[in-house]
């Protein structure tokens, strides 16, 4: 069945509004900016934009105002820049998560070293104990008096 010129005409601006609209952002929930929501936002079957349909050359200029958009730098999918938005936050917390790694790490050595120092002194100070005791030339010193107050002798 053929349309008529100014059916054709009608569906075309149809489908224009609704590219306009997917390029501003107004994009249904649950939906994307690509051909199969801009079929479903001009309330047609996709397929009329592929093959050797009438409504190809709307497909082409979608798709170039998108990547037009696209490289300007513009996102029109909200989804898209939440995507890239968890992208660089991802990437940020594997960057902490790295260098809270390498903290823990040089923390850990530190403790051991300070453990193993610890060690160290505690056996010397055993070890200088021993030569204390076993030596003849220390004189212990006498216990200090305890001292009284207030008695009278």
């Amino acid at each position: 069945m053929r349309i008529t010129a100014a059916r054709r005409t009608e569906n075309e601006n149809r489908f224009r509004a609704a590219i306009d609209r997917l390029l501003c952002g107004e994009i249904p929930p649950g939906c994307r900016c690509d051909i199969k929501t801009l079929a479903i936002e001009a309330g047609v079957d996709r397929t009329v934009f592929y093959g050797t349909r009438p409504y190809v050359h709307l497909r082409e200029e979608f798709e170039c105002r998108l990547q037009a958009l696209q490289q300007a730098g513009e996102v029109t999918d909200p989804r898209e820049a939440q995507i890239a938005r968890l992208r660089a936050e991802v990437t940020a917390l594997k960057e902490r998560l790295n260098r809270s790694a390498g903290t823990i790490d040089e923390l850990t050595d530190f403790r051991a070293q300070a453990l193993a120092r610890l060690a160290a002194q505690h056996e010397e100070i055993i070890l200088l104990r021993g030569v204390i005791r076993g030596a003849n030339h220390v004189t212990q010193l006498p216990q200090p008096r305890t001292v009284t107050f207030g008695s009278c002798s």
